[in-house]
């Protein structure tokens, strides 16, 4: 089993951070600064407490003056990079919110952006001020620095996951769309996934602004049409005619059907929770010129009370020859994941082309033996 990632904030760590901050100023005391981290709570917090905690921690041991705390941690900064160094722009989100701190936390985060993310950070100050930080934002986005750029994306997503939800954009996305017309070409995958995941957050709320923009951009730049591409992912999972015709899915008629046959299966039909089961599934697509296709397969998961969700999960999205035989299989795993629990009871599996149900099955899921004994 993996290493939980909040244990990458362990005493060797701690003590090695707080050597770095005593190197930029002599008087910070690393050793007790490990000793107020590694409290008798330390154990119970999940990955985001313990950030918070050591924030907390260096906001009692740092120089209590905001100005002078900043500019010991932009000099351990130089020295520091990656995943776990979030805490510089932590602190900056916890201790420089004042308004006579504004112009100096933008600039802290600009820097420690470059070497961790302050994508977390900026999110209150969104929340606070939403006009200043949205011009602050439009700035960044015209960065010389691939990694500015991508904070001016990402910090304002409406939806970033871990972050704090920016309700008024999911209410109005508008502030955040000149920022996102910068960026809609940029030369960096990293900056463009960003740009992506933005515009698919903004879809789960306004599918039409979306597809509407997706229609704007489209052909312009290669970029662009990956942008585009990426961020329509969730409107094409819902299969909407306009959505699918934008990106040349071949779509089906009562004279046309998008496959002559189709079938799917599942071995074996009755597991326990926790187990594997392999489906394979076939299609036979219609004759006639090439046609672009995407193979799904949706599990209508019985939920708490005998709910139903349907999930539905990828096996193929490519252009074939008209009359092609298509078959494939899929282990699918049924433990119980952190964003997914299992309830036993008859799972419906059906087998979808371009959104359609072409076929179906059943699987029975029940729990473990030693759950029923």
């Amino acid at each position: 089993m993996a290493e939980p990632l909040k244990n990458i904030y362990n005493p060797a760590f701690l003590m090695e951070f707080g050597q770095t901050i005593q190197a930029a100023d002599p008087s910070f005391p690393a050793e007790a600064f490990v000793d107020k981290v590694m409290n008798e709570h330390w154990e119970e917090l999940a990955l985001k407490a313990r950030i918070r905690h050591i924030t907390n921690v260096l906001g009692a041991l740092l120089p209590e003056r905001y100005e002078h705390a900043i500019d010991i941690l932009l000099e351990v900064n130089r020295h520091c990079s990656g995943f776990p160094y979030l805490i510089l722009p932590d602190y900056v989100e916890v201790f420089g919110q004042a308004d006579e701190h504004f112009e100096l936390s933008m600039r802290a985060l600009e820097t420690f952006t470059q070497h961790s993310s302050a994508e977390f950070a900026v999110r209150p100050f969104i929340i606070q001020h939403p006009e200043r930080m949205m011009k602050q934002m439009l700035s960044w986005s015209t960065s010389e620095n691939e990694h500015v750029r991508r904070l001016a994306s990402e910090g304002c997503r409406p939806r970033l996951p871990w972050g704090q939800a920016l309700t008024e954009f999911k209410r109005d996305p508008a502030p955040i769309l000149p920022l996102l017309t910068q960026l809609k070409a940029d030369p960096s995958l990293y900056v463009r996934k960003s740009v992506a995941n933005n515009l698919n957050d903004i879809a789960k709320d306004h599918p039409e602004l979306v597809l509407q923009i997706a229609k704007e951009w489209m052909g312009q730049n290669p970029h662009t049409d990956w942008i585009v591409r990426h961020a329509c992912r969730s409107l094409i999972r819902s299969a909407e005619p306009e959505v699918m015709a934008l990106f040349g899915y071949t779509s089906a008629s009562e004279t046309m059907p998008l496959a002559m046959e189709a079938a799917v299966s599942v071995v074996p039909v009755t597991i326990n929770i926790g187990e594997n089961t392999t489906l394979r599934y076939e299609l036979l697509v219609r004759t006639g010129p090439p046609v672009r296709i995407r193979i799904e397969y949706g599990i209508d998961f019985v939920k708490a009370g005998s709910k139903v969700s349907r999930k539905k999960f990828l096996l193929s999205d490519k252009t074939v020859e008209g009359g092609s035989r298509l078959t494939g299989s899929r282990t699918h795993r049924w433990a119980d994941l952190t964003t997914r629990r299992h309830y036993p009871g008859l799972h419906r599996i059906v087998l979808l082309l371009n959104g359609q149900e072409m076929a179906y099955t059943e699987l029975q899921l029940q729990n473990a033996i030693e759950d029923q004994l």
